[in-house]
């Protein structure tokens, strides 16, 4: 499992904080495209069966609303259609409140866990890296997604390669590098520096400087 430092950056970082997440993001929402409607920090109904619902919520929702998300499990927005069933279902879910303890909680045990295991397997060697390291992966990975096709993801491709090749001081640089796609959002900017910087601080801590 990734420090706390990392979880408790990423959980900022995707909720807003507590104060912002109570009073703008703890009800279902879906925000277009493709993805289902999502509860708490990230959790994609559209991802997921009802035994999993079941599991990962158990005791933290009562039965009443685990039942009004049912019709939530596996629905997307891959067309016209699917668009059409999540705006009505988001409506008549509109009343339903995830209480940031549960959402916190069920983030904490599931979502970082399984995102981590997705970053191990997509970047080989970084198992053998320092759990800070890992954890600016994990934050790089929640933010961007696993892809490494294309030319704006050319920083990501170079990150998979330098731990494959047991240069991992050179990582950080790559991190500030992708600063160039957005050069008019300073918060990803600042995300990424961050990253970097927490990436650095693994190696530093391990004895390994990172390249200035």
């Amino acid at each position: 499992m990734i420090p706390e430092q990392s979880v408790d950056y990423i959980l900022v970082q995707q909720s807003g904080g507590r104060t912002f997440y109570e009073e703008f993001a703890s009800r279902p929402a879906w925000h277009g495209g493709p993805a289902g409607i999502t509860i708490g920090i990230g959790y994609d109904l559209g991802q997921i069966d009802a035994p999993r619902l079941t599991r990962d919520w158990n005791g933290l929702l009562t039965p009443e609303t685990l039942g009004r998300l049912v019709p939530a499990i596996g629905l997307r927005g891959d067309d016209a259609a699917g668009h059409y069933r999540l705006q009505g279902l988001t409506r008549q879910l509109r009343d339903v409140v995830i209480p940031w303890t549960a959402a916190t909680q069920v983030f904490r045990e599931v979502t970082v866990p399984a995102l981590e295991a997705q970053v191990l397997a997509a970047f080989p060697g970084a198992a053998g890296l320092p759990p800070l390291c890992v954890g600016a992966l994990v934050s790089l990975v929640y933010s961007r997604g696993l892809s490494l096709a294309g030319p704006n993801r050319v920083e990501m491709l170079r990150i998979r390669s330098l731990i494959q090749a047991g240069r991992p001081e050179e990582v950080p640089d790559q991190f500030r590098a992708m600063m160039r796609l957005w050069p008019r959002l300073p918060g990803l900017q600042k995300r990424r520096v961050a990253e970097a910087e927490m990436f650095q601080q693994g190696l530093e801590a391990h004895g390994t400087a990172a390249v200035a």
